[in-house]
């Protein structure tokens, strides 16, 4: 059994998640407290120690980011709650954190709250990803969270050159380490990447636009390393804009 703090600044929001957790999981789950404000949150999370938060972004009087900079326990399991900030969002994604959205559906919450409960080992790196997504709600560094099999990498946006798609898999290709490659489609991988820097050239190819020196009628284009990135027909017009 593992121990849950439920912090939302809305008390029908924090009945409705406590409700599910006691009807879905009753073997699984013990509420030990719950939450509506970061210093309250502090309080209750010392004084109880849990094993996982269910966190609500936004709150009254700062936000989750806040609440997980000022605890002591750094391994503790975030499930985060938000309503559709497309913000926050990213943010969340970029860290490879988990999250629901308000108005919660039924079926994603009872799948994020069982693959905390499964997890039964603890994400040494969870510090690192939470403080990339904060740094990114906070418009402070642009990092993303790169998850292997046997990995996890904090990138610089700045340093990748471009990414390959290929099926279910994307090759991120950077100027600062070892290529790395992890399971996410070109459209997921679209989602953690700054729009206003990156361009989806080719229905396989990505490019940092900065990275980019010339085009050539070919249909190419060249990086600052010398590498070739094809651009197909139908986005030349698109990609064109976007980087020159």
């Amino acid at each position: 059994m593992i121990n849950v703090i439920v912090i939302d600044d809305e008390k029908l929001v924090r009945s409705d998640v406590i409700d599910r957790l006691t009807s879905n999981f009753p073997q699984e789950i013990k509420i030990v407290s719950q939450a509506s404000s970061v210093a309250e949150a502090k309080v209750e999370i010392e004084k109880h120690n849990p094993d996982l938060l269910l966190l609500d972004v936004d709150l009254g009087d700062g936000t989750g980011f806040d609440v997980l900079k000022q605890i002591s326990n750094k391994n503790i399991k975030v499930i985060f709650i938000t309503g559709f900030d497309t913000h926050a969002i990213k943010a969340i994604k970029v860290g490879a954190l988990d999250y629901i959205l308000k108005p919660v559906d039924d079926e994603e919450f009872n799948t994020a709250v069982q693959k905390a409960i499964d997890n039964t080992s603890s994400d040494n790196n969870i510090e690192q990803l939470i403080k990339v997504s904060n740094d990114y709600y906070n418009g402070i560094n642009k990092r993303i969270i790169l998850r292997t099999s046997n990995a996890v990498f904090a990138i610089n946006e700045d340093d990748i050159l471009y990414c390959k798609s290929d099926g279910n898999y994307t090759t991120f290709y950077t100027n600062v380490s070892e290529k790395v490659v992890v399971s996410k489609s070109m459209m997921k991988t679209e989602e953690i990447l700054s729009e206003n820097t990156f361009v989806r050239c080719h229905q396989s190819y990505i490019v940092n636009k900065n990275k980019v020196v010339k085009y050539q009628k070919q249909g190419f284009l060249i990086l600052k390393t010398g590498e070739k990135i094809p651009v197909a027909a139908r986005r030349k017009e698109y990609t064109l804009q976007k980087i020159f």
